[in-house]
């Protein structure tokens, strides 16, 4: 049997039903590193604070920097048996030492270690997190630069709306992208606390220094209360909370392009090398890839279900329970990073259907509010200019007709404030080119937002 960091009051040994059933060493062993840097760090300070002398705090952190050399090489033997990645490092540590690893968890508890462990290992996932967003906001930009000038049809409840340029649309993508971004830098800055020196609950009355430790692991501050400190997870909480509104902006775009690419729409032309084919329909040419970065959401905010209803109730200060804030926490996170790692070259390889779009772009009801706009213009009031165009595309629109075939005659017919120039804003270059207001779809306003989003994002 493993040998426990607590079996000593104990006059029997734990069932193995029991060992297995609360082992988490099959998952917290991605916290090793953590784990050994941390402990590191301690070691160093309690051979400052003379709480263990310095000859066995050498020894001890000279066994600890092999253990990482191994595990940095892919040496290191994780134990099955371990109950938790501490207690690996622990027994692992022994092996090499001797007795004198024993004094590694003087000060300090299970508690405060594994939030100590997390918060390093999200402090380095949410860096490569915010890197990866950036480097698919770069994809978009450029796709958009590329394609500055092409308009296609808005749409609202998936109707055909108004024109916009393509290059709008998918700035509506970065702009959400950075709110993700800085959303998840934010958390990082309010996990970004020591908790090393809580212990299980109350601190400790052995002279530790928590600002030596919080200095050689780069921590911004120190928890201030040792109870909230190792019963909270509000930290995991907020980044699982972002990154399943980060998913939900990736599964909308994702819904977007698998829109697009449909013969319905025909907007793009999704990469073979990010679609399948079916098994029976020899024409088949599926948006797969797509399809399961939209269906990956479901996973992403299951885990935070996950953990906020672990949460729930929960009496101060730790309990076991905690235990499993981290399945849900890897899942999220490791889905995440897979989701933006294909979705970047993806975005790379679409392929823009121009003439298809050009066609979509005759249908006049795209111009129905610059009509609207044309007569408010000419001192006509909202409701009536709203009511005007109504008749108008009732009479005609909505019978097959065209606006543009309107004699002057016809057109005075529904407004003696309507004149032939009318028919000059049903094209869609016009019509984007109306557009005036700050953030909208005018090209000038949109090439402005192109650079701007250029030099940030550099």
């Amino acid at each position: 049997m493993t040998k426990k960091l607590w079996g000593t009051r104990f006059s029997k040994s734990p069932s193995p039903l029991t060992e297995k059933f609360t082992s988490s060493i099959s998952f917290d062993q991605r916290l090793a590193k953590y784990d050994i840097l941390g402990s590191i760090a301690h070691v160093q300070m309690l051979g400052r604070q003379k709480i263990i002398s310095a000859k066995d705090a050498k020894i001890i952190i000279k066994g600890l920097d092999s253990l990482l050399s191994e595990l940095n090489h892919g040496k290191f033997k994780f134990d099955p048996k371990a109950e938790d990645i501490h207690s690996n490092i622990q027994q692992a540590l022994f092996k090499k030492v001797g007795r004198v690893a024993d004094k590694l968890h003087t000060a300090r508890s299970r508690n405060d270690q594994i939030v100590l462990d997390v918060k390093m290992y999200l402090k380095d996932e949410i860096n490569i997190l915010i890197k990866l967003i950036a480097e698919l906001q770069k994809t978009i930009l450029r796709f958009a630069k590329d394609n500055q000038k092409i308009i296609i049809p808005g749409y609202t409840h998936l109707q055909v709306a108004q024109c916009v340029l393509l290059a709008h649309h998918l700035l509506a993508y970065i702009e959400g992208l950075e709110r993700d971004k800085q959303r998840l830098f934010e958390a990082e800055k309010r996990l970004d606390r020591l908790p090393l020196g809580a212990c299980a609950l109350a601190g400790t009355g052995l002279a530790i220094d928590r600002e030596f430790v919080r200095r050689r692991l780069g921590f911004r501050h120190l928890t201030e209360n040792s109870i909230d400190t190792v019963s909270d997870r509000d930290y995991i909480l907020e980044v699982l909370a972002d990154l399943s509104i980060l998913a939900v902006h990736l599964s909308r775009m994702a819904e977007d392009l698998i829109l697009w690419s449909t013969k319905e729409f025909n907007f793009i032309d999704i990469d073979y090398t990010f679609c399948t084919g079916s098994s029976i329909m020899p024409h088949k040419k599926n948006p797969d890839v797509l399809e399961l970065i939209r269906a990956s959401v479901g996973k992403i905010q299951a885990d935070f279900s996950s953990v906020l209803i672990l949460m729930k109730g929960l009496p101060l200060s730790y309990n076991r329970d905690l235990q499993l804030d981290k399945p849900p926490l890897f899942d999220a996170i490791d889905t995440i990073k897979d989701i933006l790692e294909v979705f970047i070259p993806l975005f790379k390889n679409i392929t823009i259907k121009k003439e298809t779009i050009s066609a979509k772009l005759k249908d006049e009801s795209l111009f129905s509010v610059d009509i609207v706009e044309y007569l408010i213009k000419k001192g006509v009031s909202y409701r009536e200019a709203h009511d005007i165009v109504g008749r108008m595309v009732r009479d005609t629109l909505d019978k097959g007709k065209k606006i543009s075939d309107l004699s002057e005659t016809q057109l005075k017919a529904y407004s003696l404030k309507l004149g032939p120039d009318v028919k000059e804003i049903l094209n869609a270059g016009k019509s984007v080119n109306l557009k005036k207001s700050f953030g909208s779809t005018n090209p000038r306003q949109v090439a402005q937002q192109l650079n701007k989003w250029m030099k940030k994002l550099k």
